[in-house]
């Protein structure tokens, strides 16, 4: 079976992109496998460090192992950890992607500990992807009533993203490019400034991560992807959808089994994962 990596240069020589899908219980899990399976594409799993502490960070790598074990191409990443304690801890529980996000330290901090993050990964024996993070998008999946002060203002500038690429050793990088974390409840999400992320893919040489991608447009997402994003991340629309398919699970009887009512927001979960598979990996 390929390697993560091997995935994501295939998917960025062919101008399209891999899926990555939050979880924190194996319902969702279960449902974003099945909808990449369906489709016949790999997909990314991630679990940040609030999501981890819930399901387990070894609870989640078995999870996604057992698919793979039955030949399915999905890859587990740790999203947004902030420590590097975190990152060794992920990379020894068999991940195969780590996300260090300094995106709010000072650069030359960032730069020291994301190039710590890559020689614990080189060290470890696995080809594990070492993902880094400029600029400031908010912090959290949710639903939002306005954009979160300053998310969004610190645009990644190409030669910074040159600079911390080389000085780092990262492997792919997630830029700051008008994304946000999370979905604005009355209005559009900002559109990305696709220009930008053609400098930053030109100036770095290596595949790019669109992060906050919950609630952006069709257009953005292409554009996106045809100037080097290879990886969107999805979370907040996805919450949205497995709690509207609960509550509609548990207004519909008196049932109190968890499998049969959260299966109803399994459902509604997997139909926006593979509407966004569909557009990703056909942009």
């Amino acid at each position: 079976m390929r390697t993560l990596r091997e995935v994501i240069e295939d998917a960025r020589g062919r101008h399209v992109a891999i899926g990555h899908f939050n979880i924190s219980d194996s319902t969702q899990l279960n449902a974003i496998a099945e909808a990449a399976r369906e489709l016949g594409v790999p997909v990314m799993i991630g679990a940040s460090e609030g999501e981890r502490s819930f399901l387990g960070t070894r609870q989640a790598a078995a999870l996604v192992k057992a698919f793979r074990d039955q030949g399915q191409e999905i890859y587990m990443n740790a999203d947004h950890t902030k420590s590097i304690e975190g990152i060794k801890e992920a990379i020894d529980a068999g991940y195969d992607e780590v996300l260090f996000d300094g995106s709010e330290l000072p650069l030359e901090e960032n730069i020291a500990k994301a190039k710590e993050a890559v020689a614990y990964a080189r060290a470890s024996g696995r080809d594990v992807l070492v993902e880094g993070e400029l600029g400031y998008i908010g912090r959290s999946s949710a639903l939002l009533d306005k954009i979160p002060e300053g998310a969004g203002l610190d645009k990644t500038d190409p030669e910074t993203a040159k600079r911390f690429v080389t000085e780092s050793g990262v492997d792919m990088l997630a830029p700051s490019v008008g994304n946000i974390h999370g979905m604005l409840k009355n209005a559009p999400e900002p559109r990305l400034d696709i220009e930008r992320i053609g400098g930053i893919s030109a100036a770095t040489n290596i595949p790019l991560v669109l992060h906050g991608g919950s609630g952006n447009s069709e257009e953005d997402f292409r554009a996106a992807i045809k100037n080097g994003m290879a990886v969107v991340h999805i979370n907040t629309e996805i919450r949205v959808a497995y709690r509207k398919g609960i509550e509609a699970g548990l207004a519909a009887s008196d049932e109190v089994a968890p499998y049969k009512y959260l299966a109803v927001g399994a459902a509604q979960l997997k139909e926006v994962v593979k509407t966004k598979l569909q557009l990703f990996t056909n942009p």
